[in-house]
């Protein structure tokens, strides 16, 4: 019988050397690049318009925005939603993965982390800005006062508070906690004095002593531990805001999972059209191989299957159920005045997906890239459909109105994508985007021999 070969986690012709070299010399020797200096101020551009936008916000009120009665809830929740389901690759990716000691990971889970606080960054703009007085946003939170005035705990605002900053927290730690050997990589090998103290002190003091290697993994565990619970339990309490009312459309038991299986498609879409440009970009393809981006695509496929899965038990609860508001609501859905809005979500989250089944398009670098983009546009419009086709015809025909999107809707989402893109640009320029010390974990099991230097 054949005996089938797994592709090597690691391109050939690497040892402890080289390894360390080809990671560290990105941030210390490497002059910056062009298209870095480009993108970085295309973001940078962008952000300040989120900036702008959110200022004079500030000073009109959310007025300036498309919502009204009955479309309470906009783009600000779409983009909430959408932004917190980005983020929720980057704690499979490192939890998850992790205790199931999945080698794969070790190449992406780094920029998948830092995506993860960035795209929770741009997420918590949104329900802070949606306030209306977002300089009171500290009430929501227990902290003691003389005035008595304690959140509401039977809010989903509330909800959202708890969960998100956990989840934050949670992911900035095990980010954090990841980062100290590499740092320390980076302070052994740094010629600039500035450099050598700076990443001396993000390195607390380490030296790679036994020690310091049994606190470091027991706290990895630990922490993957507790971050792997909050990947299913965040997106679920994002997925309570919507159930816990009596919506059509939204009241419905399968929101959880289906939320969850949508976060996990579109954070894995965002790896891939990141993983995709940096391995062109720095020259990686031995760190983040084609086995790689081949083993994301498999997974992309897997959840937009359990998403279908959740769009077809939407299409029969409202007609199993009998309920009138309910079938009025899934027909309004796919003929009303959003149709094309609903139409377009099926396309580029189920149909265009299916071409990740051949092998040929999965390992087709250009193509899997625009599927990549496709389901990131798709599930913006899912989160789009659910909020506004639910809210714009209420119970009573006099309350129905139409919603769309102002100048200043746009404004705020596009500053986000340039904040978010702001962050990244400058975590792949000062800090290791890949591990070094996984990989350097990897060369052993391949057979490398070498002294491991930093």
């Amino acid at each position: 019988m054949a005996v089938v070969e797994r592709p090597p986690v690691i391109g050939p012709g690497h040892d402890f050397e080289t390894v360390s070299k080809a990671i560290s010399e990105i941030v210390l020797t490497r002059k910056t690049p062009l298209g870095w200096v480009f993108g970085f101020l295309m973001a940078f551009t962008f952000m300040m318009i989120f900036l702008m936008t959110a200022t004079y916000l500030f000073l009109k009120g959310v007025g300036i925005w498309g919502i009204n009665i009955p479309v309470a809830w906009g783009f600000a929740i779409v983009n909430f939603v959408w932004w917190i389901g980005i983020g929720h690759a980057g704690t499979l990716i490192s939890a998850i993965l992790l205790l199931l000691h999945q080698k794969w990971r070790m190449s992406i889970s780094r920029f998948a982390e830092a995506m993860t606080l960035f795209a929770v960054a741009c997420a918590g703009m949104f329900p802070l800005l949606h306030m209306g007085r977002p300089w009171l946003f500290y009430w929501m939170f227990p902290y003691p006062n003389t005035m008595t005035v304690w959140p509401q705990f039977r809010s989903p605002l509330v909800w959202d508070v708890f969960a998100v900053s956990t989840y934050a927290t949670v992911s900035l730690v095990f980010w954090y906690v990841g980062l100290i050997p590499d740092v320390a990589t980076l302070r052994d090998r740094a010629k600039s004095p500035f450099a050598r103290k700076a990443f001396g002190i993000l390195s607390l003091g380490w030296r790679g002593s036994a020690r310091h290697w049994f606190r470091y993994e027991t706290a990895s565990l630990l922490l993957a531990g507790l971050a792997t619970p909050l990947v299913v339990s965040v997106h679920t309490v994002v997925s309570f805001d919507f159930a816990v009312a009596i919506v059509p459309g939204w009241h419905t038991t399968i929101f959880p999972p289906y939320f969850v299986a949508g976060a996990i498609y579109s954070g894995f879409a965002m790896v891939l059209t990141l993983a995709i440009p940096l391995r062109a970009a720095y020259r990686l393809e031995d760190f983040v191989t084609m086995w790689h981006l081949d083993v994301m695509a498999k997974v992309m496929l897997t959840t937009g299957l359990i998403l279908a899965y959740g769009y077809g038990c939407e299409v029969f609860y409202a007609w199993y159920s009998a309920d009138t508001f309910e079938r009025y609501m899934m027909w309004n859905r796919m003929f009303g005045p959003y149709a094309v809005a609903y139409w377009a979500l099926i396309a580029t989250n189920i149909v265009i997906p299916q071409l990740l089944w051949f092998k040929k398009v999965r390992t087709n670098v250009p193509l899997l890239f625009f599927v990549s983009l496709v389901v990131n546009t798709g599930m913006w419009l899912e989160r789009y459909v659910i909020v506004i086709t639910s809210l714009h015809r209420d119970f009573l025909v006099s309350s129905w109105g139409r919603y769309a999107p102002t100048v200043w809707d746009w404004a705020t989402f596009t500053g986000t994508i340039g904040l978010f893109l702001t962050l990244f640009f400058l975590f792949i320029r000062f800090l290791p985007m890949i591990s070094i010390v996984e990989m350097r974990t990897l060369l052993p099991q391949a057979g490398v021999k070498g002294k491991e230097a930093h």
